[in-house]
């Protein structure tokens, strides 16, 4: 058996040597054969692509002798889906430069889609979406509506990848729509990234709902390849809905597929939600082998997703805590690492995407608009004047904001006030002694507790609600979810500025550490209470720290 596989790889590869030239040779019993015969007998799969890649080179022989481009770029194409990884790109040149001499602008569009297919298969982000913004600029001149919905596609993959989930989602949603009934397998594939989105999007309803409709669908098709994908996709979702011991359950379960399908971005997604659910579990032990494993992904590809870094801080945070420095300067290293992967990949996307992308569909609209260029030219100056002065004025608003929280002192608690007392209708050693209640509350910090309310205060003050919501409201001078809101705050602050470590804490993290419940009202909540964001705050007060040391 050994021997035989040998023979038919030898064959192969003897094969590939030769139509490589420019006069190929193939067997008589293929020369004779027309275009739509090979066209026809190639599937574009890999379990037989040593028979397919021998049709394919056949089919470019014959497109070579007969020097025909059209038929040529075709073969290009079935060559690249029939070979290796190390192949696949010299032949999506080949293609192009075939496509090129053809001067039709629908097969040219289509083989920079295919080239940016390859790249973005192989990591190549960047050189992907010049792929894909080239394809745009040729297929949005045709009228094939299937090649404009793909385009759409995998340019809706570089949005999701990003993180504009709203902008990918809208994308997804128009692909879902064209696909369905016109194509199983695109359809299948835009239902996929769809869930995905409204994943990101928190909408883990529909995510659920669009992964369910997918398994449907694969059976209904007949087409099971994407089952495990869905399944994967709804192993995320149920992290994120926190049923952690269903999220590992499917992940697990669909891990051994992923891997034999070599798909190594799926791989250490399944590997990091895998951890994270433990995790959140307190199953640090569980998590950390998992957690670990996107280093090692990260270490052997040089390849990482944004959403993965997060396993670098935990992991940063565990050793720290553990008084392990080895390990703890190990995943910092790292991590910085992972930081300047990410920066150069995402700010070049980031900046083609909306410039050659976005601009362009914006000004394809306009161009029916009378006096287009003066419209255009008013408007470009006006946004920008206003941007401008908007960002001066929001940057001077922000500055002055931060140095007035970092001027603020912490409030201190105001004792019992006698004449006050009587205007609460409220026996006076009744409010005095829940006074000194309630500055032991703020001393001992016991607004830290998550889900801390009126009814958990006042139970603490040995009190009822009504009391303590009137004294809260005479002596502190505020409501008491603004009362124990601030207070979280003002302890979140009080730490960034006395300790470093927080400083490198992501929102969530910070969240936790105050006892809100969501990282969106500690937000929130931090904006109301200083007038600028988290972060912000914790890049300007490290800025200040550096300039100081400096000085």
């Amino acid at each position: 058996m050994t021997k035989k596989y040998l023979l038919v790889l030898w064959v192969g590869l003897f094969h590939n040597a030769y139509t490589q030239q420019n006069n190929l040779v193939i067997s008589d019993s293929l020369s004779a054969k027309n275009y739509e015969y090979f066209s026809n007998n190639i599937r574009y799969e890999e379990k037989d692509s040593i028979k397919e890649r021998l049709y394919a080179q056949s089919w470019l022989a014959k497109a070579k002798r007969e020097k025909n481009f059209c038929q040529m770029t075709q073969s290009y194409k079935a060559l690249i889906y029939s070979s290796d990884n190390k192949l696949q790109l010299k032949y999506a040149d080949s293609m192009l430069t075939a496509a090129k001499s053809t001067a039709d602008i629908e097969l040219i569009g289509s083989a920079y889609m295919t080239k940016g297919i390859v790249q973005y298969d192989r990591k190549e982000h960047m050189n992907a979406l010049d792929s894909y913004l080239i394809a745009d600029e040729y297929i949005s001149k045709t009228n094939n509506h299937y090649l404009i919905y793909k385009v759409k596609y995998v340019i809706a993959q570089v949005k999701y990848y990003l993180g504009f989930y709203d902008e990918a989602t809208a994308l997804f949603q128009e692909c879902v729509n064209y696909f369905k009934g016109k194509n199983d397998r695109a359809y299948l594939n835009s239902l996929h990234s769809l869930g995905l989105c409204y994943n990101r999007i928190g909408k883990y309803k529909l995510c659920s709902q669009i992964n369910q409709t997918g398994i449907s669908e694969g059976l209904r098709f007949k087409n099971l390849e994407m089952q495990s994908y869905f399944i994967h996709s709804e192993g995320v979702n149920q992290y994120f809905q926190h049923n952690y011991t269903d999220a590992i359950k499917k992940l697990k379960k669909v891990l051994p597929i992923v891997i034999a399908n070599k798909d190594f971005i799926n791989e250490t997604t399944a590997y990091f939600y895998i951890g994270k659910s433990f995790w959140d579990e307190k199953l640090q032990e569980k998590a950390l082998p998992y957690l670990k494993k996107i280093d090692e992904a990260f270490q052997k590809q040089k390849y990482i997703r944004p959403h993965l870094r997060e396993a670098y801080e935990i992991l940063i945070d565990y050793y720290q805590q553990q008084s392990d420095k080895a390990l703890e300067l190990y995943y910092v290293k790292c991590l910085l690492e992972v930081d300047q992967v990410l920066l150069k990949d995402y700010k070049y996307l980031s900046g083609k995407i909306h410039k050659e992308y976005d601009t362009k569909k914006l000004l394809q609209r306009q161009r029916n608009i009378e006096q287009y260029w003066t419209v255009i030219i008013c408007i470009i100056i006006t946004v920008m004047t206003a941007i401008i002065a908007l960002l001066a004025h929001r940057h001077n608003k922000n500055k002055k904001l931060f140095q007035e929280l970092m001027n603020r002192k912490p409030e201190t608690s105001k004792l019992f006030v006698a004449n006050g007392s009587r205007e609460l209708d409220i026996n006076p050693d009744l409010v005095a002694a829940i006074l000194k209640k309630l500055e032991k509350f703020e001393y001992s910090k016991k607004y830290l507790e998550k889900e801390m309310n009126l009814l958990k205060l006042a139970s603490l003050l040995n009190t009822n609600t009504k009391y303590a919501y009137k004294i809260i409201a005479k002596y502190r001078h505020k409501g008491t979810i603004e009362y124990i809101t601030d207070l979280k705050i003002d302890h979140i602050i009080e730490l960034l500025k006395s300790e470093n470590k927080y400083r490198i804490y992501k929102n969530k993290s910070l969240a936790d550490e105050a006892g809100f419940g969501s990282t969106q009202n500690f937000t929130r909540a931090f904006k109301t209470r200083t007038g600028i964001s988290p972060s912000y705050f914790c890049t300007e007060l490290n800025k200040s720290l550096t300039a100081d040391i400096l000085k």
